[in-house]
């Protein structure tokens, strides 16, 4: 399970990045953007290719762009990234306002709470297993 993290904060990356790796996930198949600017632009270059990550998990609250706003960057990509890359929202608010905005964006597939867990990291790789191509 290839995965993609996009957060400002190094600390979230590390953790997220130690939880993951804790779950087996191999070190090589992480990488993390703390530029949400680089991540789009990331993204640009392998839509093309097919290239994707299996898992993004992506901050909501970033300078330059919040995570709304990557996603609004790549609905040009949305045709290439459906099926390939599930777009997971992490957020440290409870409002139920995010919940409802995620819901309109047909790249994510859930709206997770920091810091993740071992459950949901069970859960977003059983998904990836059962749903994704490998």
């Amino acid at each position: 399970m290839d995965t993609i993290l996009i957060d400002d904060d190094p600390t979230s990356i590390f953790l997220t990045t130690r939880l993951l790796k804790r779950e087996g996930q191999p070190a090589d198949t992480v990488k993390s953007f703390r530029s949400p600017v680089d991540a789009v632009a990331f993204f640009r270059k392998q839509a093309p290719t097919g290239s994707l990550p299996h898992v993004v998990l992506l901050d909501l609250n970033m300078p330059l762009l919040s995570g709304w706003e990557v996603l609004e960057a790549l609905k040009p990509l949305e045709v290439s990234l459906l099926g390939k890359s599930a777009f997971y929202i992490l957020t440290s608010s409870l409002a139920l306002a995010d919940m409802a905005r995620a819901k309109g964006y047909p790249l994510v597939a859930g709206v997770l709470h920091k810091p993740l867990d071992r459950a949901e990291i069970q859960t977003i790789q059983a998904r990836v297993q059962e749903t994704m191509p490998s």
